[in-house]
């Protein structure tokens, strides 16, 4: 059971109500995640806008996906690797690239290189080496991707202690168990 209210869109209120009642409409339904948002419409408001943003960069929603992944994995968020383990699923990752990007890693070079950085921002809270840029922009990221990479980082850890604090009910298929060695 969630530590934090979980709105019920037809109960909801002012702008929680036209929030929810657009997350509805775009979704087909509203995740438990951005009912305890709606708490504070200004944050549902700040995430949906966020969201769709970085949906609009030059990062596909494949990538963004296993992004979110890597980065949930580390911040074990139960409900973010749910949620994420869907959407890459509906974004065209297979179970194999899934559980590679919650280790960390993907097969394809460019991918691995940025997830390896996001790990990186993730340890080192922002604070990675020069040696760390240079490999992300040598595996062919220009600033504007390792500035997408960085915004979606930090996305993900917004929506990660989130449901981590309020111990969000988990409302899509649970993610399966993995046992992982950091490199």
């Amino acid at each position: 059971m969630s530590r934090l209210k979980t709105i019920k869109p037809e109960l909801a209120t002012g702008a929680a109500r036209v929030l929810l009642e657009s997350v509805q409409e775009r979704f087909g339904m509203v995740p438990k995640m951005m009912r305890v948002m709606a708490n504070a419409p200004a944050v549902l408001d700040g995430y949906l806008s966020w969201s769709s943003a970085l949906g609009k960069g030059q990062l596909s929603a494949k990538t963004r996906a296993q992004l979110a992944l890597a980065v949930s994995q580390v911040n074990a968020s139960d409900y973010c690797l749910a949620a994420h383990t869907a959407v890459g699923k509906m974004a065209g990752l297979s179970a194999d690239l899934i559980r590679d990007s919650r280790c960390g890693t993907a097969v394809d070079p460019r991918v691995d290189a940025l997830l390896r950085f996001a790990h990186k921002l993730v340890d080192a809270r922002g604070h990675v080496s020069d040696e760390e840029m240079h490999d992300v922009r040598a595996a062919g990221f220009d600033d504007d991707a390792i500035v997408e990479v960085v915004a979606n980082v930090a996305l993900s850890i917004f929506t990660n202690y989130l449901n981590n604090a309020a111990a969000t009910e988990i409302d899509f298929p649970k993610a399966a168990e993995l046992k992982l060695v950091r490199r």
